[in-house]
């Protein structure tokens, strides 16, 4: 434990020109009395760290000592590249190995350069969950992660309606998508329930989408496996997620719309749902307004999203869902047509 603070230390110092005891202190998680013991045991070992007192000073390495430490190990190199989504690092348990190899890197860049980490890290964030949500990591994400990161066959119990099931998966990769985790694996071997009725076999080699939230239990196995080098996790995933949204819109409601209405649809609805309903080219007629068929996922959730369109849509199919506008309609025109005193 010490050795790696030690080691923490003469990067931090070799990467800054001055750093005081308070700022050691802080970057190393220690007391300053424990810094100036440290700073003391480095000199004795032979490194040049010198201490310069008063308001202005601090501590710094002498002569332009470099140390030979900066090499990069693998799992440092992997992390560095998820530097970007310090969230993400940190609820996968990557976070300080991701912050070694920063620092390493930071050690071994020429003076001029030391502070492009810090200058792209003012310009660029990204916040991965989505709005008015409280991000909650799942309790067995490190572990799953670790699977990924090993290529170690996993163990997975999950919850599926009322049942659990088992799985051994091959995890190939993580997913965050507005802050939820999903792990994209294959399929070692058939599940089995352990509550209900008895489960379907799910195909082994097959390649399946689990959230990650749902898992109860995640063993990591001493297997390994190997990995299919054809295989493309955003590819994967992006047809994963495209199959999905078209599973789950089971209804179709045919519009009219506006030029504006046209515009603002994929902002209102399902992108996929709007693309395909717009594919045709939704030529508009002698009064400007075009006809298309949306699918969507319920009438419920049609007459939702489509309410954000406002006057420039109107639903000519089903019946059932234009006559829930046409009574939106009447409520609106009695509430704006009052007035007042």
């Amino acid at each position: 434990m010490r050795a790696a603070r030690l080691i923490k230390m003469v990067l931090l110092l070799q990467s800054r020109p001055t750093m005081t005891a308070s700022e050691l202190a802080r970057e190393l998680e220690v007391s300053e009395r424990t810094v100036t013991r440290d700073a003391q045991a480095l000199s004795e070992a032979g490194v040049p760290v010198y201490a310069e007192r008063g308001r202005a000073g601090g501590y710094r390495l002498v002569g332009g000592y470099r140390t030979r430490l900066t090499g990069l190990g693998r799992d440092e190199a992997e992390a560095l590249f998820l530097s970007g989504v310090p969230g993400a690092l940190r609820e996968m348990g990557l976070e300080d190995i991701a912050s070694a190899a920063r620092l390493k890197v930071s050690a071994a860049l020429l003076p001029s350069l030391r502070d492009a980490p810090r200058t792209a890290a003012q310009r660029f964030h990204l916040d991965a969950p989505a709005w008015f949500r409280e991000p909650a990591a799942p309790a067995l994400l490190p572990a799953v992660a670790d699977a990924v990161w090993d290529d170690r066959c996993l163990s997975a119990r999950y919850r599926r309606g009322e049942s659990e099931v088992v799985r051994e998966l091959e995890p190939y990769g993580l997913v965050l998508k507005a802050g939820v985790w999903y792990l994209c694996a294959r399929v070692c071997a058939a599940g089995t329930e352990t509550k209900g009725t008895a489960a379907k076999g799910a195909g082994a080699g097959a390649f399946r989408t689990y959230r990650i939230d749902r898992f109860v239990g995640a063993d990591v196995m001493e297997d390994r496996f190997s990995r299919d080098e054809g295989f493309d996790l955003p590819g994967f995933w992006g047809e994963q997620a495209e199959r999905f949204a078209r599973s789950i819109l089971r209804a179709e409601v045919v519009l009219r719309l506006s030029a504006t209405g046209v515009r603002n649809l994929p902002y209102a609805v399902d992108p996929v749902a709007a693309r395909d309903a717009l594919a045709g080219g939704a030529e508009p007629d002698a009064t400007g307004w075009a006809t298309v068929t949306l699918r969507v996922e319920s009438e419920e959730v049609a007459h939702t999203q489509l309410a954000a369109l406002g006057p420039e849509a109107e639903v000519l199919f089903p019946a059932t869902l234009r006559e829930r506008f046409a009574a939106d309609a009447r409520r609106l025109t009695e509430l704006y047509g009052r007035r007042e005193g």
